[in-house]
């Protein structure tokens, strides 16, 4: 079983992530950020990631560091959880349509970050949460699991679908991505028989 337990603590964040990457989908997310939590499920449901996250933070201020720490966190256990990628797919592509708005995922778990952004949310808040908080989450989410993330909006004038859509399509692309390839075996999936580490 491929897992990992991240414990980060700032002066502005305590967050605890425990990740396992060959689970069904449970999920348990309590961040103080109610809207983040919705988006976590979707991670976990869509992706069968299996996720155990709390997160206190300094959200009386706003959610913006404890939104960005929860992402690092999440980043550094799917890392973690990764190893040296040995056998798996590496590449994970999906597109999700939420009634109407439609949005695409491309992702390459590369140990390259790099974060390609395509959308375009109407709204400044969706209930208390300030949409500019949904790239920062996947730039860190990005920036320390060590993916190329690619996300495109190709439809939608609801924010909230907008958004939802873009986490759905991104845990069906990492579930392509991370799950085991059985024509590859042990290999790493690189033509230069390593992949770069996140974080290393």
């Amino acid at each position: 079983m491929r897992t990992a337990e991240i414990h980060r603590v700032t002066g502005e964040t305590d967050v605890r992530v425990t990740l396992g990457l060959d689970g069904s989908g449970s999920c348990q997310v309590a961040t103080g950020v109610p809207f983040l939590d919705h988006m976590l499920h979707q991670i976990s449901s869509h992706g069968l990631i299996d996720l155990e996250i709390s997160a206190k933070g300094d959200t009386h201020i706003d959610d913006h560091h404890t939104n960005e720490d929860v992402g690092i966190a999440v980043g550094q256990a799917l890392a973690k959880a990764l190893g040296d990628r040995r056998g798996i797919h590496r590449f994970g592509h999906f597109l999700a349509p939420l009634d109407e708005a439609l949005v695409q995922v491309a992702l390459d778990c590369s140990g390259r970050p790099h974060l390609s952004w395509g959308l375009t949310i109407p709204a400044a808040k969706i209930g208390t949460y300030d949409t500019e908080l949904v790239k920062e989450f996947y730039v860190a989410v990005a920036n320390n699991a060590g993916l190329t993330l690619h996300v495109r909006q190709l439809d939608g004038v609801n924010s909230h679908h907008i958004v939802e859509a873009s986490f759905k399509a991104f845990a069906r692309a990492l579930r392509q991505a991370v799950e085991i390839d059985p024509r590859r075996a042990d290999a790493v999936p690189s033509s230069k028989g390593v992949l770069e580490r996140a974080g290393s």
